[in-house]
């Protein structure tokens, strides 16, 4: 027992005595994985932000890129994918002579007033859903039944009920994010730790206090996000709403270009949603960065 035991403790001591005898300034030895591993490859590693930057304008610039020597070489019929030279030129006649300006205000309006009503709406009611269990029951099966219908199913009833004024295209916006965001801030609030509540609960915290003071603050982060997400789709709707009888807006303009086959029209407004649904998301994660800034964010 006892030379089993001083074999033992000669063995873990060896290793200490030796890297007591290396010089300074030897590098330790590096575990096989990590050594094959490269720093931009480890999981949910951090990159410096001009690297960040670079990929992000590398990644978008490359399938321009792409479309640009696609048609350069004769490859596509301009007919049907015009060069970008071309949609450039397009978007230029766009601006000075047919009220691009006034198309995007028109779109922008449209879709920030269905999303607005859409989240005024929603978190409350996503915030009773996610805390009381009654609620719960009683509501989640119906907005799961409703936000699976087709938003461009409910454009001939939109008419009837509404008109064909502005509401009829904000009500359709409104469909088409209110019943996934009420889900979502829903599973916001109930990713909440109950480790919070019942401490809260044992301080004699009353269920409003609760909510107000731990289940909110909690929860904002990732309610956030959601209304980021939630105001992506919006503009997916966009172009949906503008089939109720319009006559102004990015959407409208790209349809209207359909009927006359005027491909360049269509890729710059198919451009310019895009474009100004990244500018919104990006709003969304710089009021996260400031509000939140001790989570860690791209």
């Amino acid at each position: 027992m006892t030379a089993h035991l001083s074999i033992t403790s000669t063995s873990t001591v060896q290793p200490a005595v030796a890297d007591e005898a290396k010089p300074a300034g030897t590098p330790r030895p590096v575990a096989p994985a990590m050594a094959r591993q490269a720093p931009w490859w480890r999981i949910r590693g951090d990159l410096p932000k001009t690297t960040v930057w670079s990929l992000a304008a590398a990644g978008l610039i490359s399938p321009f890129i792409l479309w640009w020597a696609y048609t350069a070489l004769g490859l596509a019929d301009p007919m049907f994918m015009p060069s970008p030279g071309a949609v450039l030129e397009r978007l230029g006649r766009w601006w000075t002579s047919e009220g691009l300006l006034t198309d995007i205000g028109i779109s922008v309006w449209r879709v920030m007033a269905g999303f607005g009503a859409s989240a005024l709406l929603a978190l409350p009611l996503g915030l009773y859903i996610g805390t009381y269990r009654p609620v719960q029951a009683f509501l989640e099966p119906l907005t799961d039944f409703i936000r699976y219908m087709p938003a461009v199913a409910f454009i001939p009833l939109v008419m009837l009920w509404v008109g064909i004024d502005e509401g009829s295209k904000i009500l359709i916006i409104f469909i088409g994010t209110f019943f996934q965001m009420v889900l979502m801030v829903a599973e916001d609030v109930r990713r909440v730790p109950m480790t919070q509540i019942e401490a809260a609960q044992t301080m004699g915290a009353s269920r409003s206090e609760i909510v107000k003071l731990v289940i909110l603050p909690s929860a904002r982060p990732a309610i956030l996000d959601t209304l980021r997400i939630t105001c992506g789709w919006a503009w997916t709707y966009l172009v949906v709403a503008e089939l109720v009888a319009a006559n102004s807006g990015l959407g409208y303009a790209v349809l209207k270009a359909q009927r006359y086959m005027h491909t360049d029209k269509i890729f710059a407004g198919i451009l310019l949603i895009g474009l100004i649904g990244l500018l919104t998301d990006q709003a969304f994660r710089w009021l996260s960065r400031r509000a939140f800034p001790w989570r860690k964010q791209a």
